[in-house]
Parts: structure tokens; sequence; C-alpha cells
């Protein structure tokens, strides 16, 4: 790294450092909300009273039960029977025929879901490489499931990511496209921002929201196969995999979903094993399950609506 990079990245991991410190409701309430979930589920079986896991929390039961709600769009009680009585299993076949039915009503061809927008950009090797032309504006947003990088360009985002590690974002994001130039800017994202954070509270959306991404040929196909997934539905890695015409290629699928670089707008929250595990994602299980829980909660209102460019 040269000195002028270096001397940029001091200076982003600097400006970064001060949205985390002013960062206070909702994200500095979301760790406890984490281990709210993580308790839920662990516990299902016993069917936990509110009172017992706000105890166990520190919190008084109005307290904690406003703030699950805030965060994850069910009360308590409902998210228990959510895990109890929606079990993965029987998600994944409910799911399947949810989108295969979606699928043989035009949600692949020319009549697909009427706010979804998807735009398909095929650059050259040499502009992939070459990104020193590109401003990208990032900032540290407060959401409702709690704080998270946001970079845009004037072609649209770059990159989401919930951050338990935000300078580990802000360098993820810096390797993604080490020749543009990264100007943190919390008002030139602000209003993106407020569209995301609309569209996580279940709210419809109000304006197109454009994404940039860059990847191999097989994970931009992933990505996009991910934004057609409707909300509420569940799938295993395979069907992805058959969604984008390689079978074989079930591994690679699941690496590409592990690398998603847009949390929500590219859904991959939506994917699961085929034994019906839920599995790991990278912005954590919890969160997961909360997106899902939501998703549940809110039916067909966060629906994807998205205009993509898409960069090799």
């Amino acid at each position: 790294m040269n000195e002028s990079s270096r001397s940029l990245e001091n200076q982003a991991a600097a400006s970064l450092d001060a949205p985390m410190r002013r960062t206070k409701v909702p994200s500095s309430h979301f760790a406890r909300m984490e281990q709210a979930i993580r308790l839920l589920v662990n516990r299902s079986l016993d069917q936990p009273a509110l009172s017992e896991v706000a105890e166990e929390l520190g919190m008084s039961d109005f307290h904690f039960h406003r703030l699950f709600l805030e965060f994850v769009g069910l009360t308590p009680k409902e998210f228990l029977q959510f895990i109890t009585l929606t079990n993965a299993k029987t998600l994944l076949r409910e799911s399947n025929s949810l989108l295969t039915t979606a699928v043989s009503v035009g949600l692949s061809g020319p009549s697909r879901l009427h706010d979804l927008f998807l735009t398909v950009e095929h650059t050259t090797p040499g502009e992939f490489k070459d990104s020193s032309s590109l401003q990208i504006h990032w900032a540290l947003v407060d959401t409702v499931l709690g704080s998270a990088l946001l970079a845009t360009t004037p072609r649209g985002i770059c990159r989401f990511s919930f951050v338990p590690d935000a300078k580990h974002a802000l360098t993820e994001l810096r390797n993604n496209w080490p020749e543009a130039t990264l100007v943190h800017d919390l008002n030139a994202v602000a209003e993106i921002r407020n569209e995301i954070d609309a569209r996580l509270k279940g709210e419809a959306p109000k304006r197109r929201l454009g994404l940039l991404l860059k990847g191999t040929p097989l994970r931009l196909q992933v990505w996009r196969a991910l934004i057609e997934i409707p909300s509420g539905c569940l799938i295993p890695y395979q069907f992805l995999a058959e969604k984008i015409g390689n079978p074989l290629a079930v591994r690679a699928t699941a690496s590409a979903v592990a690398v998603n670089p847009v949390a929500a707008l590219i859904p991959c929250h939506r994917v699961i094993r085929a034994t019906g595990d839920f599995g790991r994602y990278q912005w954590g299980t919890e969160r997961k399950l909360a997106m899902l829980a939501r998703e549940h909660a809110f039916g067909s209102q966060s629906k994807p609506h998205v205009e993509a460019g898409l960069r090799r």
C-alpha cells in the first residue's frame, strides 16, 4: 500500500470512530436483543415466560417487550411461536412450493414482481480492475437491526453490511474497490439509509434503489437470483444453484451467498441448508432470524424493490 492509500485508510478509520461514538438508539440495544433471540431459540422447548427472559437480560418486562417488538417486529411470545410452530423443515417444504408457484406465474419472466426493477450492466475486464474514477460515499448508519456500513455511488449502493466490526467492513469495502475514492459523508447517504430502514420496518418502498455490484459471473448470477426470491420464502442452496442453471455448483453458490456485499436488499438470509437448518449468516444468525421473523410479521410488504447495475 502506498503512502497516499495508507493516509486515506487512516482518515477513513478516524472518521469511522466518530459515528460509532454517536450511535445510540436503536443500535446500542441490538446486542441485547441478539441475546434475547438466542435465549428464546435455545429454550423454545421450555416455552419461557416473558418475565424469565427479561430477568435474565436485566430488564423490566415492559422495556424488554417494547425493545423486542421494535427490533424483531414480533412480540417475544409471537417470536417464540414462530420458532416453535414454524420449524425449518416445514418452512423449507412450504417455501419450495411458494417459490415454484411464483416462478410458474411469471416471476422469472417479463411479468416479474411489478415493483422489481433489474438492470444488468456488462463491463470489460479492464473496468473491473480500474475503478479510479469512481467516488464512493460511505457512513456508519443506524438501522432498526443495528449499525451498518452503507456505501453508495452515483450508480447505486455498492455495500450495505451490518457491522459488529466496523473497521473490518471498511477494509472489505476498500479491498473490493481498491482504486476508488472513499468519502465519509453521512448526509450523502441519508436518504438511502432512510429508505432501507423503512423497508426493514415493513414499510412499502417509496423509491427505487440501485445496486452496483462487482464479482465473478457466477456470483453476479447468484446475487441476481437472490433478489428474485419472494419475501417470506426460504430456499436451500441446491435450489438456488438450480435456479441459476448450474445444479452442480452448490458449493460455489453457497460461497457467493456468504460474501454477499448488500444485506437485506440482496436477501441471502432467505437461503438455508437442505436439512432445514438455518445455517450461518455473515451478520449473525440472530439477525437472520430477526429478519425472517419480520418478513413473517409484515407479510408481502417487504417485496424486493431494487434496480441493480452489475459489474464484472
